[in-house]
């Protein structure tokens, strides 16, 4: 069959004047012609929804016979298709050549509202809809929208509970195949994702460019109640807890809540006695990773916090923020009863026993009491003078 092609309004039509003898067929519902009666009733089926070739494997139907023997290769794992480049093979065509693209760069399809190029037209009218704001794939549990029908798949596991993607090495199921993957990593022990600042490695992506923030200084996550960034959203979403009053995390042993989920964690070693942090140099244990590192700089003699108005260097953080109210003369702790303001949180308790007349102090040698451990202190001098 020889038939003329020209391009009309972008896309190709074929011009089906029938050849001597041949024979025009014509779609009654749409008025298309056809120059054979096996291509319009291939088109009919567009407008019935008729599925005549059934897979015997799963069931599932197909209008053409080549679409269903494309759908049997997922049963037999055949893939004819394979990239002279690398070796990989495909199911389909139509897989391959978009995976020769990644070979070649070549990205055909543009959006015409940013310019933005693409390997797959799949992925530019997925990308278009960043423009447009059309999320088509809803949800039919919760109304929840979404750009992805992969979203949306995933989303919807939430409701069901699925988890499809198991672990081969612990057995350990998940809802989407890439949070399997990054799983792997932790058996696997790889870090692909290198800082290019200082060299540290990470098994992900979103982890590499929070670190990222340690050296750029960014915080690009605010909140709207106070003003404070954050370089994580994590923290971020933790910090607005500290305004909605929110625990959503509770202990099953005594019902106490958080507003983390690590400070439930570490909540339950209380019931637990876990210690499980141990530092190498001495034996010590202890319930946080905090404690742990700043125990080991007991033995390193590091100093990682430096004040900026007088110099003066410390081993862990809260001693810095602590030193530096001498400074700024700021006083945080306020005594309920009288008023008086404390640099320290320490000050303030021992203050508040002057008010209590509790003396939890106690000298071994005589027995009298005192509201203070520096007045203890100072009152053992006096027996052994």
């Amino acid at each position: 069959m020889n038939h003329k092609c020209k391009r009309m309004e972008n896309d190709l039509h074929c011009d089906l004047r029938p050849q001597a003898g041949e024979k025009v067929e014509t779609c009654m519902i749409c008025g298309k012609s056809f120059s054979g009666r096996s291509s319009l009733v291939k088109h009919e089926r567009t407008h019935t929804g008729e599925k005549p070739y059934q897979c015997m494997e799963c069931g599932k139907s197909f209008s053409r016979i080549d679409k269903l023997h494309v759908h049997q290769r997922t049963h037999t794992g055949e893939k004819p298709y394979e990239c002279t480049e690398c070796g990989k093979r495909f199911g389909q065509s139509g897989d391959l050549q978009s995976h020769q693209r990644t070979h070649t760069g070549e990205k055909p399809y543009q959006c015409m509202e940013c310019g933005k190029s693409f390997s797959r037209s799949g992925y530019l009218l997925t990308h278009q809809r960043t423009h447009t704001g059309e999320k088509p794939f809803q949800c039919m549990e919760c109304g929840k929208s979404y750009i992805h029908s992969g979203s949306l798949r995933s989303h919807q596991r939430t409701h069901t509970g699925e988890k499809p993607y198991e672990c081969m090495e612990c057995g350990k199921s998940f809802s989407q195949s890439d949070k399997l993957h990054v799983h792997q990593r932790t058996h696997t022990g790889e870090k692909p994702y290198e800082c290019t600042d200082c060299g540290k490695s990470f098994s992900q992506n979103g982890d590499l460019q929070s670190h990222q923030r340690i050296h750029t200084g960014e915080r690009p996550y605010k909140c709207m109640e106070c003003g404070e960034s954050f370089n994580q959203s994590g923290h971020l979403r933790s910090h607005e807890r500290t305004h909605t009053g929110e625990k959503p995390h509770k202990c099953m042993e005594c019902g106490e809540s958080f507003s983390r989920n690590g400070y439930l964690l570490a909540h339950q070693r209380t019931h637990t006695g876990e210690k499980p942090f141990q530092c190498t140099e001495c034996g010590k244990s202890f319930v946080h990773s905090g404690d742990l590192r700043c125990h080991q700089r007991t033995h390193t003699g590091e100093k990682p916090y430096e004040c900026m108005e007088c110099g003066k260097s410390f081993s862990h953080s809260r001693y810095l923020l602590t030193h530096q109210r001498i400074h700024t003369g700021e006083k945080p702790f306020q005594c309920m009863e009288c008023g008086k303001r404390f640099g320290r949180s320490g000050h303030l308790r021992s203050h508040q026993r002057t008010h209590a007349g509790e003396k939890p102090y106690k000298c071994m040698e005589c027995g009298e009491s005192f509201g203070q451990s520096g007045h203890l202190c100072s009152h053992q001098g006096t027996h052994t003078e």
